[in-house]
């Protein structure tokens, strides 16, 4: 049995379920099966020769499987191209992979990538923080959320018999369950709360030490005080001296050694020398008035 042929090779080529959903399914739906024969001459021409364009038929004749896989998660609120792409993915890795020896067919063998692909991507895009991160978690996630489309909040029972279905403790069960029943929510808040309506967010209960009335105050004391420290300690160089500092240290636009040569007419050497005495003296003064 071979591939429908209608569809241009181009359209192949450039077609994504990105772009338009409806023909992309009407297209893959459009090429037909492959007998389990033909399966196994593709796949090993493949597996042993590396042939590519048996490996293109592979993909082709098993894209409306993935589509079938993927509008199984419909429920994430998840766009429905995305969750086929991811799909996709795992497809191709399924099809490297498969070894024609071992005789099952290569829809049995890919639904694992299939899933897998698209479990990663649901974990990834789900929620803006991440909702399971282990292996046990990620199981439990889909097996939960599944679960919670017929019951309401668990009781003690039911979450005991997931647990034991699953080879968890009881106490991630609910840990879980009250992760698919959270929502995101804004950091700082929305532009538009206003000072009424406005609700408490995360970010109005996290300390912050800068805000200590005490600590502020210290702080100021200090950046003061070595204000006027330093201050002093350049009233005791000379106008040299003060001016090399002044235009190497403490301006906005800093003058270089060259600049500073050519105005005092010494070498840049000599400035340098200038500058390195002037800063020990500061350094010196400083050290001993704290």
């Amino acid at each position: 049995m071979k591939l429908n042929r209608s569809v241009p090779a181009l359209a192949l080529d450039t077609l994504s379920p990105g772009q338009n959903l409806e023909a992309y399914i009407t297209t893959v739906n459009g090429f037909e099966l492959l007998s389990a024969e033909e399966e196994k001459d593709l796949a090993e021409r493949l597996y042993y020769h590396d042939d590519l364009e048996s490996a293109r038929r592979l993909v082709m004749s098993h894209l409306r499987f993935v589509v079938h896989i993927a509008k199984s998660y419909s429920g994430y609120g998840l766009n429905q191209g995305d969750l086929i792409q991811e799909g996709n993915v795992g497809l191709m890795k399924a099809i490297r992979r498969f070894n024609p020896e071992v005789g099952v067919r290569l829809v049995s063998f890919a639904v694992h990538w299939i899933k897998a692909e698209i479990h990663e991507y649901i974990l990834k895009n789900w929620r803006i923080v991440k909702i399971a991160t282990t292996k046990a978690q990620r199981k439990l996630f889909f097996n939960l959320r599944s679960s919670k489309k017929r019951l309401g909040w668990l009781n003690e029972r039911e979450a005991q018999a997931i647990a034991d279905d699953l080879g968890v403790e009881k106490k991630i069960v609910y840990d879980m369950e009250g992760r698919l029943t959270a929502s995101d929510a804004a950091f700082d808040g929305f532009n538009d709360d206003d000072d009424d309506g406005a609700a408490f967010h995360p970010s109005d209960y996290l300390m912050n030490e800068a805000d200590d009335p005490a600590a502020a105050v210290e702080q100021a004391n200090y950046t003061d005080d070595a204000h006027g420290q330093l201050f002093s300690a350049l009233e005791d160089l000379d106008d040299r001296s003060r001016d090399i500092i002044q235009q190497r240290w403490l301006n906005e636009e800093k003058a270089t050694l060259h600049e500073l040569a050519d105005k005092y007419g010494v070498s840049a050497e000599r400035i340098r020398q200038l500058e390195k005495n002037a800063m020990n003296k500061v350094k010196k003064v400083m050290t001993i008035e704290f």
